[in-house]
């Protein structure tokens, strides 16, 4: 077998797993009991090369530490993921009822993915040649646990427009998760998913960059960053459920560009009027429209209409090719800036 064949293989085996599990976090939906504790609660198991769940256990809450990476950064950014929706929001963990947050580190055999299936998270080691493990990065736990708060919340369905919704609200909010434990303002965040992701055998920098959509990455091995990052370059295509990951470049951008000519730090004003529209303005076939109609309206509502803050919001998404539904006044304004 070739090494394009073998990556080839490996490539369709984590996408049918990984499929096959998002199918059973659909069914879950929001069915899922929890106890309201209002402290945090995390689980650690070890899958131990296998696909069964959850695997062993091998730390609470409290416990010692161990002398196993993926289990240490697990525990500790699934803290940091709580404790920033916590402190920010007032969220308490992913369904806003103290769900437990599980993690199952080292599942399958050289597997490139993390995903969040309904109930926990589960990581992959990476195949060592093309990723390393998936535990690495920050931004990831924040992302994949984000994808708990969706379902919770907005329930945006996994295809198409409302499915690149979903996955850019995992990347909004796992950057910001980020940038708030390493304390870092807009301008001296890097926006990147992903950076640790990729072996020095690939030539990128990471995932995705919310900086510059279709830029992380250009190898020979995995090829170009497909990302558009305005809709005069949307990818009308049926694979990645309707481009998930690839057509979420755009509201990324959008995000980016609020967020940095509001300025100061993402999550302080942008990030409130991102959640704000997640958890109260958006439905399960959300598209992009109304992400910005939303987003525009959740900055009016929270920091004034012809605030500086909506201002910016509504010039973020009619860069992107969007224009938001807005009062005639800022409309006009905004066009008169351009």
């Amino acid at each position: 077998m070739t090494e394009s064949n073998r990556h080839r293989e490996r490539a369709l085996r984590t996408i049918a797993l990984t499929e096959r599990a998002r199918g059973r976090r659909s069914i879950l939906g929001t069915m899922l009991g929890s106890v309201p504790t209002g402290t945090l609660r995390r689980t650690i198991y070890d899958a131990q090369a296998s696909e069964r769940l959850p695997g062993t256990f091998v730390r609470g809450e409290g416990d010692a530490e161990t002398r196993d990476v993926a289990v240490t950064e697990a525990y500790k950014y699934s803290g940091n993921t709580y404790d920033f929706y916590k402190q920010i929001f007032g969220r308490n963990s992913v369904d806003n009822n103290g769900l437990r947050l599980d993690s199952t580190v080292h599942y399958s055999q050289q597997y490139d993915n993390a995903f969040w299936d309904g109930r926990q998270m589960i990581y992959g080691d990476g195949d060592g040649e093309l990723f390393n493990r998936f535990t690495l990065d920050l931004d990831v736990i924040g992302h994949e646990l984000t994808h708990g708060v969706t379902q919770n919340t907005a329930g945006l369905e996994y295809a198409w427009q409302s499915g690149a919704l979903n996955e850019s609200m995992s990347d909004v909010f796992g950057t910001m998760v980020k940038q708030w434990v390493l304390g870092q303002s807009v301008d001296q965040a890097d926006w990147l998913i992903g950076a640790g992701l990729f072996t020095t055998a690939v030539t990128g920098v990471a995932l995705r960059s919310m900086k510059d959509p279709g830029s992380a990455y250009n190898d020979s091995q995995i090829g170009k960053d497909p990302q558009p990052k305005n809709m005069a370059n949307y990818l009308d295509i049926t694979e990645d459920n309707g481009g998930v990951h690839i057509n979420s470049g755009i509201p990324n951008y959008a995000f980016y560009l609020a967020a940095t000519s509001i300025g100061g730090n993402a999550w302080e004003k942008t990030g409130k009027i991102w959640y704000e529209t997640l958890t109260k303005r958006l439905s399960p076939k959300s598209d992009f429209q109304a992400a910005a109609d939303g987003t525009a309206s959740a900055a009016g509502d929270l920091f004034g209409q012809n605030s500086n803050e909506q201002k910016a919001v509504i010039d973020s998404w009619t860069r992107v090719g969007i224009k938001p539904a807005s009062v005639p006044s800022i409309t006009k304004m905004v066009g008169a800036s351009r």
